[in-house]
């Protein structure tokens, strides 16, 4: 498990894109639902500018059910 590097909005949903997620639905305010049809999960992402904060990148990931390294293709 490495380090997470700085990611913004784009890269953070590209990413999700690649391990099955789509696009749910627009939650409260800027923050969206991506869903995982093959494996039930949903998780929020936030749609600000600029680069995601680690801890909340960190959450995505948690609630996607993915590793770290999953979710940044190193496997």
């Amino acid at each position: 498990m490495g380090r997470l590097p700085a990611m913004t909005y784009r890269e953070v949903v590209r990413k999700l894109q690649e391990a099955g997620f789509v696009f749910d639905r627009q939650a409260k305010g800027s923050h969206e639902i991506w869903y995982n049809p093959h494996t039930k999960r949903r998780t929020t992402v936030p749609n600000h500018p600029g680069t995601l904060p680690t801890g909340t990148l960190r959450a995505i990931i948690r609630e996607a059910g993915l590793t770290i390294d999953e979710f940044l293709g190193e496997e």
